[in-house]
């Protein structure tokens, strides 16, 4: 199979698809990896490095796309891209298409056959594709909201930590899954007094267990999110529904009982976000304020640590590519049911059920009917 790695064009997106270890990997296996030129620059990787391992560099994302049969992303294509991707082409990359018409669209129009890391799924609900991102995410929620909370950035001026006798910033943090986790303990770690809100009473009470003592547990449900709304500094919202849009759990009238220049981060704004004023914002511009609360909402979090992110993701993604290319389509699904569960469309046709849900004009045709 030839496999096409082009560079990001998303805002500040310093991440890559492949590293030249899964370049050498594929290349040993009888595959041809194109990656465009400078592709690794963002992650600190070479155009030498990658030919070393045996990749052709290739000037253009327009000959990438042309000669792949198969392009492996991070991201998932910008509209300027959409022209570039041919029928029944294996696009591998990130998508979270329940939050985006536009790009469903696109990808439909195309014909291609979309694989996204996000919905890839193994028997134990497990979503190794997603995980290492969202541990990024997670970590790096705490480091942008403790930036964003100094007065200069329009915060309420506050220090994480406290110091001997002024009390420490209340973070709150909506969802106990990797995200939620990952920002739990590292605002705990921090010195911050810590509330992780979920609705799976079983994750409450392993996250009770695991985590210090300046965390506390609490169920999730709007009565509670209120009035933890109320005390907090800095919010994160950490919510996900695989594949699907975000619910909204902090809706607009919340925003007016909150401390002004308290900040919220939510790493939900992928998929649409889990606060009702969240729009997506970029690295370059990545604050807005509504009713006097500073929201963060950069959709690619991770971008920002791109050389950290991309190995981090790689190690997870190449096995899956492997296999892909390996096998081809429909093959790879009927060996796989987890890579089955990452396809989400084919042929103009959606086939992962909560995105037909997201759109359900588009319709749902199973996977099973192209094996």
């Amino acid at each position: 199979m030839i496999i096409g790695v082009p560079r990001e064009i998303k805002n500040n997106e310093f991440r890559v698809g492949m590293v030249p270890a899964g370049v050498r990997q594929l290349a040993r296996a009888g595959h041809t990896l194109l990656v465009e030129k400078h592709a690794g620059e963002g992650s600190g990787i070479t155009d030498e490095e990658y030919i070393e391992a045996g990749a052709k560099i290739i000037p253009t994302a327009a000959e990438v796309y042309g000669a792949a049969d198969m392009i492996v992303k991070v991201k998932e294509p910008l509209p300027v891209e959409y022209k570039l991707i041919k029928p029944f082409q294996i696009v591998f990359t990130y998508f979270h298409f329940a939050s985006s018409q536009e790009l469903t669209d696109g990808m439909l129009e195309r014909r291609c056959i979309s694989v996204a890391y996000e919905t890839i799924e193994t028997p134990d609900r497990k979503l190794p594709l997603l995980t290492p991102m969202s541990e990024v995410a997670g970590r790096m929620s705490i480091q942008e909201g403790a930036k964003y909370l100094e007065k200069p950035q329009k915060g309420r001026g506050i220090l994480l930590s406290g110091v001997p006798g002024v009390a420490p910033a209340e973070v709150l943090v909506i969802g106990g899954g990797v995200v939620g986790a990952n920002a739990a303990r590292i605002a705990a770690g921090l010195g911050a007094m810590v509330t992780i809100l979920d609705v799976n009473l079983d994750r409450l009470r392993y996250l009770a267990d695991i985590m210090p003592a300046n965390v506390t547990t609490v169920m999730s449900n709007e009565f509670n999110i209120r009035k933890r709304l109320r005390d907090a500094d800095l919010v994160v919202g950490a919510v996900l529904v695989t594949g699907a849009r975000a619910p909204q759990l902090i809706t607009r009238d919340m925003l007016k009982d909150m401390k002004p220049g308290a900040v919220i981060v939510d790493v939900a704004i992928d998929q649409g976000g889990c606060v009702e004023t969240a729009r997506p914002t970029t690295h370059e511009d990545p604050v807005y304020i509504v009713d006097g609360v500073v929201h963060y909402c950069v959709a690619n979090m991770p971008g920002a640590v791109g050389r950290t992110s991309t190995y981090a993701l790689t190690n997870v993604t190449l096995p899956y590519a492997m296999k892909i290319a390996e096998l081809g389509f429909p093959k790879f699904c009927m060996d796989d049911p987890a890579l089955a569960l990452g396809v989400n469309t084919v042929d103009g046709k959606i086939t992962y059920r909560p995105v037909a849900e997201a759109f359900a004009k588009k319709g749902y045709t199973p996977i099973e009917k192209f094996y």
